[in-house]
């Protein structure tokens, strides 16, 4: 779908995505300000989340690939919860025209917030303790019921996904914030890179915009993926809450005070 944008406003949204990149390699949210700025631009909705999933992908994509090669993502130890974020991903986009929009709106700010008051309490463990549990039964029916939610939510909605993988890992497997970045940028890629085949389908995509921010959010998920890994929980923790206070505070102030 063509839509005609401004040289400048090309810039200003480039722009936005490689510091949406930066920041959503670290501790989620990058959408919170991607998504915005798109619709600012005066793209119609259907073509905002279209795009920003496109964009998104190449950003989820870039950061997943360092925790992997930094060793910090197994894809053999959460290939359940990889499996199980694919199918949610494809159920959420087939059926988000099916539901109450107005009652998700409703819900989303209290989960998150809930999310952020979590985080503040969460006990972290050290950046050093990189042990991640045993697998057993239990842990693969965890995974699934995870990746089944987080892809079906990120399929319908989106903000905060990467917020949420990173809450629910820490509390359900007790691992470190690097691990658990590890697993929520590349969750975030499979259920991104299900959606999006969708969004094309239908034809949803503005992609000469679309690949401009993806390449810029993928230079910012490098740079991010990088201090996250250097720095570690110093920074990734208040990074992390603030993300996620700005998710909630955002989402309350549109669901419940905006006209």
């Amino acid at each position: 779908m063509e839509f005609a944008l401004e040289p400048s406003l090309w810039l200003v949204l480039c722009g936005v995505a490689f510091i949406a990149g930066f920041i959503d390699a670290i501790a989620g949210g990058g959408g919170l300000l991607t998504v915005p700025a798109l619709l600012t631009a005066g793209l119609p909705p259907h073509l905002v989340l279209g795009t920003n999933k496109l964009a998104a992908t190449f950003g989820s994509l870039t950061a997943s690939v360092t925790y992997y090669r930094k060793k910090l993502f197994d894809p053999k130890y959460w290939r359940h919860a990889l499996l199980a974020t694919a199918i949610g991903a494809c159920l959420g986009v087939l059926v988000v025209d099916q539901i109450s929009k107005q009652t998700l709106e409703k819900v989303l700010p209290v989960l998150i917030l809930i999310a952020a008051i979590y985080s503040l309490f969460a006990k972290v463990q050290p950046d050093d303790q990189l042990m991640l549990p045993v697998e057993n039964r239990k842990n693969r029916w965890t995974q699934r019921l995870q990746g089944l939610t987080l892809g079906f939510y990120d399929g319908i909605a989106g903000p905060g996904t990467g917020s949420f993988w990173m809450v629910s890992t820490m509390a359900l497997y007790k691992i470190n914030l690097l691990l658990t970045s590890g697993v929520a940028r590349s969750m975030n890629f499979v259920s991104n890179g299900f959606a999006l085949v969708t969004f094309a389908l239908l034809g949803h995509i503005h992609y000469q915009l679309g690949l401009a921010m993806g390449l810029c959010l993928m230079v910012g998920s490098y740079f991010g993926a990088h201090t996250a890994i250097r720095f570690g929980s110093k920074l990734i923790k208040p990074l992390f809450i603030v993300m996620v206070m700005a998710i909630a505070l955002r989402l309350i102030w549109q669901t419940w005070f905006s006209a």
